[in-house]
């Protein structure tokens, strides 16, 4: 198998490739991929805002294998992903993850020791309603499927009952997530020996069939000593999918946009900077820029007053487009965002890129579009105090 390392929005490589495999890479929408006008048979490839590992089918050929991996470091990468999907759970633990310098090995690491850590005093037991046939009554009879299979018999019973077992949303997840990662290709030796160990504990355990959905779980008491590791399978199985189609050519691996995961984070760690300013946030909430509700605006991020008045409006942009600084189109959705929800200023948020912080007031309007730029190379605690920073001048008492 062919195997390509890029890094996220570097500059382009010149890489030997049959036409097949470059349309193909072209095609799957994960990196641009153009031929070479300078070399024959090579063709340019430049990585884009998704990041990881991902097997690409080529027609008739051999997959190749594409590591893209991201300028951040890992740690940094984690804590973004971590607090995105639940800032009280988030642990500093689960971004020591220095040794890795690949996404998916890191992933599997640091997932490894917080399972083998959860399951150190044996599986979780739980109650599980379970709908079955039986000869005699146990739980409750579920009439209208008796009625149905068996027309007035007696027995067998058709009946639901709760079962206190291993098969948990909790183990199910786990088993789950260490399934996909024993299945991709790069897992480090002795991590793959740790999650071998960990899938002969959760054997007893129903898999969960490829495309259906994932069991909910929910933090308790009870639950307390598999938190960590369930929060690390949610990323798992968010990043690694049977089939990521961001193009025309459906590619396997364990990926992540980083367009997306900026937006999270930065909306998220806004509601939380602002939970206590007596309003409410809503992420990505819907409005319409005309008075007859045609064309549909959804901003990243908006506050609103108790009487549900917004009072600020942000959106998260991870890359500018333009070599020369922030681009224009990003000014005018902001403008029409501003004018749609009748706001006097807007707030756009940058990855750290190629301009600093900026004001723009708009001729005739007076609307005025801040322009912020966080830097994502830093300690949480110094990101999380930039975001509060940009959190204070949103609402204007």
């Amino acid at each position: 198998m062919t195997g390509i390392a890029l890094t996220e929005y570097a500059a382009p490589l010149s890489r030997p490739l049959s036409d097949a495999a470059g349309r193909a890479l072209a095609q799957s929408g994960l990196v641009d991929a153009t031929p070479d006008p300078e070399m024959a048979g090579n063709w340019r490839l430049r990585a884009k805002s998704v990041v990881g590992v991902a097997s690409v089918p080529i027609p008739d050929g051999e997959a190749i294998t594409l590591r893209i991996a991201p300028k951040i470091p890992i740690a940094r990468l984690m804590f973004l992903l971590g607090y995105a999907r639940g800032p009280k759970g988030w642990r500093s633990e689960h971004v020591q993850v220095d040794e890795e310098r690949d996404l998916l090995p890191a992933f599997a690491r640091i997932f490894a020791r917080q399972a083998e850590h959860a399951l150190r005093q044996g599986l979780l037991k739980g109650y599980r309603e379970t709908d079955e046939t039986a000869l005699v009554v146990r739980g409750r009879v579920r009439n209208a499927e008796q009625v149905r299979q068996h027309y007035g018999r007696l027995i067998p019973l058709e009946i639901t009952h709760d079962e206190y077992t291993i098969d948990i949303a909790e183990n199910r997840l786990l088993r789950a997530a260490g399934d996909v990662l024993l299945r991709l290709p790069g897992i480090p030796a002795d991590v793959r020996r740790t999650l071998l160990r960990l899938h002969s504990q959760l054997a007893d355990v129903t898999p969960i069939p490829r495309g259906h959905p994932m069991p909910a779980w929910y933090p308790s008491r009870l639950n307390a000593r598999y938190h960590d590791a369930l929060r690390l399978a949610d990323l798992v199985l968010s990043g690694a999918s049977v089939e990521h189609r961001p193009g025309q050519v459906a590619v396997h691996g364990f990926l992540f946009d980083l367009a997306k995961v900026f937006e999270d984070f930065v909306t998220v760690a806004l509601r939380d900077a602002l939970a206590d300013r007596g309003g409410h946030s809503v992420l990505q909430a819907t409005h319409h820029l005309d008075d007859r509700n045609t064309i549909r605006m959804v901003p990243d991020f908006v506050y609103y007053a108790a009487d549900g008045t917004p009072l600020a409006v942000a959106d998260a942009k991870y890359k500018a487009e333009k070599p020369a600084g922030f681009p224009d189109a990003d000014l005018y959705q902001m403008l029409a965002y501003c004018t749609a929800l009748n706001l006097p200023e807007g707030h756009l948020i940058y990855a750290r890129g190629n301009a600093p912080r900026n004001a723009h007031r708009v001729k005739h309007a007076g609307i005025v579009i801040h322009q912020h730029a966080l830097d994502l190379d830093q300690p949480p605690a110094g990101l999380l105090h930039d975001i509060r920073a940009v959190a204070g001048p949103l609402i204007k008492h």
